[in-house]
């Protein structure tokens, strides 16, 4: 890295230019590091904008492009996939039902339903239905997005959250809607009953103004504008806070917390964490998997501080699927602990991630996201991506190379550093213009690319110039990637030629490749021109060989 930035700044520092490039912390999110996304296309994962991946086994997937689209893929289970049917599907397809919509955020449960808020503040709901979670008024699954509107016709939603079977919404005048499984309360409409449509949540938080609203595996949490956090539901690991391990059928206010404003709260299965507006974090709840941070597996139904670094932390992450917790810090640091991959992580680790989705992506079990992924367009160039493009770039070369009455544009100092020929060639060179003549434009020209992009795009016939010149200039990687090319592209009418060249450059590996070609496609091979005009000891060697293997035997 040290040579490339180098290497921008030679090339830039006397044009003053600005510099195309990225810090690794500031990357575009890798949504490649969820397995999931390995079903879709290099130039489909270019193109997402939005993603969640959901489900027991991590198997669903649901994205936006940068054209506004939805897609999904995966096992369907219980129609989450909203396609209107359960067939699985390992290729992306197109969400038509909710064409034209913008996705503001989405929730999913472990049926899994999904819950999803327009940027208008609409609410789409589907998948897994048995308990009433998806609001509609019934118990049948929701094979394709339905429109949420009773009680919520004049709302707009700006935020939602689902437990393993309930789910709740925030409005924009700070109003919590739930509906749902209610066995413990999560619903908080002070009953155990099922609540079928959206009920808006009401008791203490009545004429509070909510600004974040969360979701355990059977319990609900909001903070209110004041910083206070209340909670309800089920609390038979102490995840209310309140210091008692019974049920709360309507929002109670975690005392404990006085004189702490609160801005943020996450979920875990059974545990809690709050951010405040200090950056500290508390947590409590089960801690089984070391979920709390606080160097022990006792369970905690208290808040209880965690000691992460001196920084302050920024953000906080937990999933109602799941016993793991992360954090990250002002600094850009990213700390994790809980269940990590099997361990049990009791005290908050650092990671050399730069986001806590890649926490979730990497250590959680099912491997989720535990929010809407944002993929910002990546408008910046990484430092390699830069150099790639200043190839052949007249506007900032310092020399080029007349090659066959054709100019290829570079830059010395990129050449001096990438390869030990021209680090001597062009140490007292003050000429602006090289002719060469050894080489064809095209082998040369692919020569000088591989310098700024290390790899090489040649037909195999191409190839064996370009291997002519690796050879020359010891150019032993290239060399291999030579071989590579004209591996992948003999065939009968070929295989002689690239055998010849393969002895000529004293390329052994290769050698003896073309040589097993040519002796399993024999008969074809012998009646080719290349073998017709064979030079005459290649053919004495190439006929005592193959006898030797058996290519004559009756």
């Amino acid at each position: 890295v040290e040579d490339e930035l180098f290497l921008l700044y030679a090339l830039y520092g006397k044009s003053g230019k600005p510099v195309q490039a990225t810090l690794s912390s500031l990357k575009m999110l890798d949504v490649g590091k969820w397995p999931i996304f390995s079903l879709c296309s290099e130039a489909e994962l270019q193109l997402v904008r939005q993603a969640c991946v959901f489900g027991s086994a991590s198997n669903e997937l649901l994205y936006t492009t940068v054209n506004d689209e939805i897609f999904v893929l995966g096992t369907n289970c219980c129609g989450c996939l909203g396609l209107g049917d359960v067939q699985s599907t390992i290729e992306p397809r197109r969400l038509d039902s909710l064409s034209g919509k913008k996705i503001a955020c989405l929730s999913y449960g472990s049926g899994p339903h999904i819950v999803l808020a327009t940027t208008e503040g609409e609410v789409f709901t589907w998948g897994h239905n048995a308990y009433s979670q998806l609001g509609n008024g019934t118990t049948n699954a929701g094979l394709v997005p339905y429109h949420i509107s009773t009680n919520l016709s004049n709302k707009q939603v700006i935020e939602v959250a689902c437990g393993s079977y309930h789910s709740l919404v925030l409005t924009s005048d700070g109003e919590v809607f739930a509906w749902g499984y209610n066995n413990s309360g999560q619903v908080g409409s002070g009953s155990t009953a099922n609540q079928p449509i959206p009920r808006r949540v009401t008791g203490c938080l009545q004429s509070k103004v909510v600004v974040n609203i969360a979701c355990g595996q059977m319990c609900s949490m909001a903070v209110v504008n004041t910083g206070e956090v209340f909670v309800w539901g089920y609390n038979g690991n102490g995840q209310l806070g309140l210091g008692s391990s019974g049920n709360q059928p309507t929002p109670c206010r975690v005392a404990a917390l006085q004189g702490i404003r609160v801005q943020r709260v996450a979920c875990g299965y059974a545990h809690t964490l709050v951010l405040t507006d200090e950056g500290q974090v508390y947590a409590w709840g089960a801690n089984s998997y070391g979920q709390l941070g606080t160097g022990n597996k006792s369970n905690q139904s208290y808040p209880t501080p965690v000691v992460v670094e001196k920084d302050r932390i920024i953000e906080i992450a937990a999933c109602h699927s799941a016993h793991t917790s992360a954090a990250k810090t002002q600094g850009g640091h990213v700390y994790m602990w809980g269940q990590c991959r099997g361990q049990s992580v009791t005290l908050p680790h650092l990671t050399h991630f730069s986001s806590t989705d890649d926490v979730f992506a990497c250590f959680a079990t099912p491997a989720v996201t535990w929010r809407l992924l944002s993929v910002e367009p990546d408008d910046h160039l990484t430092v390699a991506e830069s150099l790639k493009r200043e190839f052949d770039n007249p506007n900032t070369a310092d020399l080029k190379f007349l090659v066959d009455g054709k100019y290829i544009y570079v830059h010395k100092v990129l050449l001096k550093i990438r390869c030990e020929h021209f680090r001597s060639s062009l140490e007292d060179n003050e000429d602006d213009i090289v002719e060469m003549s050894e080489f064809s434009y095209p082998v040369y020209r692919a020569f000088l690319e591989y310098l700024y992009t290390d790899s090489i795009s040649l037909s195999p016939e191409e190839a064996v110039g370009l291997l002519d010149l690796a050879t020359f200039y010891r150019e032993n990687r290239l060399k291999k990637l030579c071989q590579q090319t004209i591996k992948q592209g003999i065939c009968e009418e070929n295989a002689i030629a690239l055998l010849s060249a393969a002895v000529k450059y004293e390329a052994q590996d290769l050698e003896e490749f073309c040589f097993r070609f040519c002796i399993n496609h024999l008969t074809v091979v012998t009646q080719t021109s290349g073998f017709a005009e064979m030079d005459h000891d290649l053919l004495k060697n190439f006929i005592s060989k193959a006898s030797r293997v058996g290519a004559f035997k009756n």
